[in-house]
């Protein structure tokens, strides 16, 4: 089974409703934001990060236009000097790679070794748009659907302020 066919089964199977679109491959947020529009949502910046001595993971999910400094989330989660995780890192954790790092990515993330923040802009914005672990599909979720997939899972999104 494809890693997408996985997301979008195990989402099936949460009761969890999205709707999604193939495309080329996107790597940047310029690239998303055209399959985000056909999708009537917001496409989110997806940040995988840790303190230099790897001791906490933390996925933080914030607004695609701001200038995001890793020393305002840094303080606000109690963690020292947050910075990009490696790709072997991301995918141990996560099963994906940089430029398809996604809320998604918590479904594989059995041991809950990866704390979630989401920027606090965030939950008013009424769909949310994500990458199913690959960069060449998008998923659309409605708040209430996102909220339901993070209660499924079990995780504690921690709210952050940025930008």
């Amino acid at each position: 089974m494809l890693l997408q066919e996985e997301v979008y089964a195990r989402l099936e199977e949460m009761g969890v409703p999205c709707t999604h679109i193939s495309h080329e491959a996107v790597h940047t947020m310029e690239d998303c934001a055209p399959n985000a529009a056909r999708l009537g949502a917001l496409m989110p910046k997806n940040l995988f990060l840790t303190p230099r001595n790897e001791s906490a993971f933390v996925l933080c999910v914030v607004r695609p236009d701001i200038a995001f400094r890793t020393a305002d989330v840094s303080k606000q989660l109690g963690l020292s000097r947050l910075s990009f995780a490696s790709p072997e890192r991301l995918m141990e954790r996560l099963r994906t790679r940089p430029g398809a790092i996604s809320p998604m990515g918590l479904l594989f993330d059995e041991r809950r070794t990866v704390r979630f923040a989401v920027d606090a802009a965030l939950w008013d914005e009424p769909v949310l748009a994500f990458h199913p672990c690959v960069p060449t599909e998008t998923l659309a979720l409605t708040q209430a659907a996102f909220r339901h997939f993070l209660a499924g899972l079990r995780v504690e999104a921690e709210t952050v302020r940025v930008g």
